[in-house]
């Protein structure tokens, strides 16, 4: 992690908060339910969302396929995100998207596997490969905060996305350590 640890805008990041870790998720099936829900929405409301969720629905691909759209519509749910969280629940089912299961599989694979999901786009590939499979050396150039960590600590105007890809470079291989620590920067 030495090009993240050396960074003079990560390195301070990396002393306040120790190493952060990757590839924590428990249950992949339940990580992808609640990329899904974080999908366009402020931390709160999505945090408000996930905690209803997992009130009243087993967070199972079994469970999500039986529940009524009408629970999952009331705990906050849109009808699209209804759609969404069972499409993914049918492609645990069909076949194997865990750790295990990808373990062998590229980076580029898994996100061309994953978004072929409908519901499923680059960035929640991307979270995935980072909390659920643990992947080092993801960057998430999709994702707001990240664009916004990039913004406060080196100045990129969030139109300059390709040019944030190729300072990320500079992290390799370890650009999943160094997204933690820009969201760190926002939070």
């Amino acid at each position: 992690m030495e090009p993240v640890r050396t960074d003079p805008q990560l390195g301070p990041l990396v002393d306040e908060h120790g190493e952060l870790s990757i590839g924590t998720a428990d249950d992949a099936f339940e990580r992808l339910v609640v990329a899904i829900v974080n999908q366009q929405l402020s931390v709160d409301s999505a945090a408000a969302i996930r905690e209803r969720l997992f009130d009243r629905v087993e967070v199972t691909p079994a469970s999500i396929l039986a529940a009524d759209e009408s629970t999952l519509r009331e705990v906050g749910l849109s009808g699209q995100k209804v759609e969404y969280v069972r499409n993914v629940a049918a492609a645990f089912q069909d076949r194997d998207l865990t750790r295990a299961g990808l373990r062998d599989e590229t980076d580029d694979a898994v996100i061309e596997s994953l978004t072929e999901i409908r519901g499923v786009g680059p960035w929640t590939a991307k979270m995935y490969l980072i909390f659920v499979l643990g992947r080092p050396d993801v960057f998430p150039i999709e994702d707001l905060g990240i664009r916004t960590g990039m913004a406060e600590l080196y100045g990129y105007d969030d139109g300059d996305r390709a040019a944030m890809v190729e300072h990320a470079d500079r992290w390799r291989p370890y650009r999943s350590y160094a997204s933690r620590y820009l969201w760190r920067a926002v939070d």
